[in-house]
């Protein structure tokens, strides 16, 4: 570990804050890793319920310079500590979470005012944070875990609003933005407003860099566009994929896979946070069915819903896909699962660390994008090559010879040979790469902090 750090290089006091995602904790925490090899201690605040998961990831190598501070939220209505964390959480209390974040900001300040870092890595839904900073002289930093290319769209749509995006191949799909409508219109103008103004802001007061997990050889030209936009410079941050851990290897459904041909299974994950409808379930358990493919398909449902998966899948669903599938409701080791030999595909909503994953692997993407940003970063690897999108019809609905189609096309078919060679290429490409970036990061933080 400390082959990484360099003698002149002095210690620097890192508070890094996540918003209480699991697509945003777990970057940060791979950046913080990261950083911790290069002379950097990283102080980690959270919520003690995200923080219990982190501490099981966390290997005791990182103990000396990883350390993690709990934020206590309020318990509002509906919301006891185990709902002070996005996953799992009923979308209906989104806002009461972040309501809680924000009673927190003066417990936050305190924090910052103690630990007085020379440093703070912020989220995008926390502009409190960095003003805290500013009020100390500290300098602040927005680490945006999205991609560059839904950062740039997005900054677009605030600055030039009316004006067409200048990458005519990333847009939204007309039942795209109809479900985005769709969402908006059960949000007050009030909430909505304040979830742009956050956003905005927390970009804004990032000193002069903003970073991004991302690379620029797939997104050098949208980085570059944010830039131009708002004269922030973007820094790359690369993929930060969670390494696999050893327990992982002793999974049972790592055993399972270890029996079936290389390339030859599909992993099914649509994230912690995105719940299919019961229309898109049965089409996607019907597609993986006529597919004919192996699969992987860990379920999960909203907290406080008492399932069971036979009443969600289709009748003899089991029965008929035999020892093909492997279908449980639980969390799973995606990153152990896409490493291995067997896996051929991802069904993926394209969640962007999903998507990062998929890179690192060289597993090429069936795409099923929900919201969000999903649609755009679907688009984005579909330009790339290692992606083939599962295409709604006009009225957003999916179907079952669809996805069954493209599962054989990216896994079987002759026609998938070239999504499937883009993937592996990526993978060799990434490998070569190896930590590039965040040698980078690393010299524009210490650059940063020296104003101060």
């Amino acid at each position: 570990m400390n082959g990484f750090m360099k003698n002149h290089d002095k210690s620097l006091n890192v508070l890094m804050f996540p918003w209480l995602g699991y697509g945003h904790i777990s970057p940060f925490l791979e950046l913080a890793k990261k950083l911790s090899q290069r002379n950097f201690i990283i102080y980690l605040c959270s919520t003690p319920v995200i923080l219990n998961c982190i501490e099981k990831k966390l290997s005791p190598e990182f103990s000396p310079s990883i350390h993690l501070l709990e934020l206590n939220l309020q318990n509002l209505p509906n919301l006891p500590p185990s709902h002070h964390t996005t996953n799992g959480l009923p979308p209906h209390l989104m806002n009461t979470l972040k309501e809680a974040f924000d009673l927190a900001s003066p417990d936050f300040a305190l924090i910052l005012k103690t630990l007085k870092p020379d440093l703070l890595i912020y989220d995008f839904l926390q502009p409190w944070a960095p003003k805290a900073a500013v009020e100390l002289k500290i300098p602040a930093v927005e680490f945006i875990s999205s991609s560059s290319t839904m950062t740039a769209y997005m900054l677009h749509e605030f600055n030039k609003p009316g004006i067409k995006f200048p990458f005519s191949s990333i847009c939204y799909r007309d039942y795209e933005k109809a479900r985005i409508e769709k969402q908006e219109s059960t949000m007050s103008v009030e909430n909505l407003e304040e979830d742009k103004r956050r956003v905005r802001e927390c970009f804004y007061l990032s000193c002069d860099i903003v970073l991004i997990k991302s690379f620029k050889e797939i997104e050098g030209k949208y980085s570059d566009y944010i830039t131009n936009l708002t004269g922030k410079k973007v820094v790359p941050l690369g993929p930060l994929v969670q390494e696999p851990t050893l327990e992982d290897s002793e999974s049972e459904l790592i055993t399972w896979l270890n029996e079936k041909e290389k390339r030859s299974t599909i992993f099914v994950s649509f994230g912690s946070e995105y719940f299919l409808s019961k229309e898109d379930f049965v089409e996607i358990a019907y597609g993986l069915e006529n597919s004919k493919v192996n699969f992987i398909w860990p379920i999960r449902f909203q907290k406080g819903e008492n399932l069971e998966l036979e009443e969600t899948l289709p009748k003899d669903f089991f029965n008929r896909v035999g020892n093909r599938g492997k279908v449980f409701n639980g969390w799973a080791p995606q990153a152990k699962i896409l490493e291995h030999s067997s896996i051929g595909g991802f069904v993926s909503h394209c969640g962007w660390s999903s998507v990062m994953e998929s890179m690192k692997y060289g597993v090429p993407i069936i795409a099923m994008p929900m919201h969000i940003d999903q649609p755009i970063n679907c688009r984005l690897v579909e330009d790339v090559g290692i992606a083939v999108e599962v295409v709604r019809n006009s009225d957003g609905k999916l179907h079952r010879e669809e996805v069954a189609a493209i599962i054989n096309q990216v896994v079987l078919d002759k026609d998938g040979e070239f999504v499937r060679q883009k993937a592996k290429d990526m993978k060799e490409k990434l490998c070569i790469k190896g930590d590039e970036e965040i040698e980078q990061v690393a010299k524009e933080l210490r650059k940063l902090c020296a104003k101060f």
